[in-house]
């Protein structure tokens, strides 16, 4: 498996496709497939059946979600310096964290 330095519940702004500049909250993490879903960001719109089903009848119509993006699309956001690399650095009980390339603080 691919190791990721995004994870779910952190602010990333995209560098690439039709929402470049665009920043939201990361959903979900799909690191096999090298991927990330992003609130707000990559919205596609499906055409759904309506399904019957043993609990009844599933709603059918038009439905608005967010679409996988490429993980290399995504950068960090550091509160101080904006989107930036992610490095790493070990505290003082041995615990590896994540830092902000440009300014060294935690992210």
């Amino acid at each position: 498996m691919p190791k990721v330095a995004i994870r779910k519940g952190d602010e990333v702004e995209i560098l690439a496709g039709k929402d470049v500049g665009a920043r939201g909250r990361v959903l979900e993490v799909q690191p096999r497939r090298g991927r990330v879903i992003v609130e707000g960001v990559n919205r596609i719109t499906r055409h759904e059946k309506v399904r019957i089903n043993r609990r009844g009848a599933q709603e059918g119509g038009i439905s608005h979600r967010e679409a996988p993006v490429h993980i290399s699309n995504v950068a960090l956001v550091c509160s101080k310096d904006g989107p930036t690399r992610v490095g790493y650095r070990f505290d003082d009980e041995g615990k590896k964290i994540r830092v902000c390339k440009k300014c060294g603080r935690e992210l």
